[in-house]
């Protein structure tokens, strides 16, 4: 076996392995806040559809075959019936974005609104910061963002439009990888506000 150093410090797999159990504890409570969210939206009579993504992509027009960009997360097939049933019945005007950054790894719960009908969707997400500059970039040239969900055999199930790209990333040309500073003004309160 290859030596890897002086001996002082974890060798690389004993980081990547600590670098996964990290992302992992993130995952589960990014999962459990949601499960909490739900609870909290059914306990004042919301009908809640709440679902962990199996995968989620920042995509942008020049990543793939689809003219789709934004997030698209790849819900389980289980899953496909109870979205699509709450998609038909709403419009979702609203939505509330929850994130967390990790070892450059963002951790996400978008909810999605339907005061009208008092329906909301939550998705939970995570994905590596370092394929989200070219959907940044591109939300932020189009001053929208999108929410697209679909099946692993990508069917496609539903789309939200989003009109405030730093509810997703707070500081836009940070992450787009701008040198010129965001000049918005946004607080903690704002990036998870309707």
């Amino acid at each position: 076996m290859p030596e890897t150093g002086d001996g002082e410090g974890p060798d690389y797999a004993e980081q990547i392995a600590a670098n996964a159990d990290v992302q992992k504890g993130a995952w589960q409570r990014t999962i459990e806040d949601m499960r909490a969210m739900e609870e909290e939206l059914e306990a004042d009579g919301w009908n809640v559809v709440a679902i962990a993504a199996g995968h989620t992509a920042p995509t942008n027009p020049d990543a793939g075959a689809s003219d789709r960009w934004g997030f698209v997360h790849v819900i389980p097939d289980n899953d496909a019936d109870a979205f699509e049933e709450v998609v038909e019945t709403g419009t979702f005007p609203k939505y509330r974005v929850f994130r967390n950054e990790m070892q450059g790894r963002i951790f996400i719960v978008t909810q999605l609104l339907d005061p009208e009908s008092e329906t909301a969707i939550l998705l939970a997400g995570n994905f590596e910061m370092r394929h989200a500059p070219g959907l940044v970039k591109n939300a932020l040239k189009e001053d929208e963002m999108y929410t697209h969900v679909q099946t692993l055999d990508k069917t496609h199930l539903g789309s939200f439009r989003h009109d405030d790209v730093t509810k997703f990333f707070p500081e836009p040309h940070k992450y787009a990888g701008y040198d010129v500073p965001f000049d918005g003004v946004l607080d903690d309160e704002d990036a998870n506000s309707e």
